[in-house]
């Protein structure tokens, strides 16, 4: 009989609590909750987690911080497990269901420091969120870390609009350039930094 494995987990790094211990459970100012996301997003891909990007789920209205996620893909070995993916997951364990705008729910916004890949795109779009507050779109971010970011149309705004996910753009983005230009300048100097395109070893 064929033997496959059956489970695939992913679990935050153990630095998240000491990065969360000064947090408090509301963050109502939706660029202090971009800044949480900054910081998370730098020392990820310092610690060698995965890449410079991380997520919070909070509630719309209120800033309750439902969950965080970051990139976990260097750590996993799953090249899913990007900082939104992982992020939505955990909202969707800790309000008990796959829907975030389910009734009964409050609206919930999804906040990363870029737009979504392709792949991250289609994690939003069906998780529930009413809201996703970016820190910024546009090359610079393949420009700047290498990342393939994928074949995203231009009007990825829109789409999200037109299925009621309100988009909040350009909170804070010269602070999400800066951690992505310091994870290059690692790349660049030779440190032990994974740039985790995929096929790197096939022709």
């Amino acid at each position: 009989m064929i033997q496959v494995v059956k489970e695939y987990r992913v679990t935050l790094p153990a630095w998240i609590d000491d990065e969360l211990a000064d947090v408090p459970e509301v963050v109502p100012d939706r660029e202090d909750r971009m800044r949480l996301v900054h910081r998370l997003a730098d020392r990820n891909w310092r610690e060698g987690d995965g890449g410079p990007f991380a997520a919070v789920v909070a509630e719309q209205d209120t800033g309750r911080i439902v969950s965080v996620g970051v990139n976990a893909v260097l750590t996993t070995g799953v090249s899913s497990a990007h900082a939104e993916v992982v992020a939505l997951g955990l909202a969707q364990r800790t309000t008990g269901g796959w829907d975030l705008g389910g009734e009964g729910l409050p609206s919930h916004e999804l906040v990363v420091n870029w737009r979504p890949c392709v792949q991250c795109y289609g994690a939003v779009l069906w998780s529930g969120v009413r809201g996703l507050v970016v820190a910024g779109e546009g090359p610079e971010l393949e420009e700047i870390t290498t990342f393939d970011e994928g074949p995203l149309g231009a009007d990825w705004a829109e789409q999200f609009e037109a299925r009621g996910i309100k988009v909040v753009n350009n909170v804070l983005r010269d602070e999400a350039l800066a951690v992505f230009r310091d994870y290059r300048e690692a790349v660049d100097s030779g440190d032990d930094v994974v740039v985790y395109n995929a096929r790197g070893g096939a022709d």
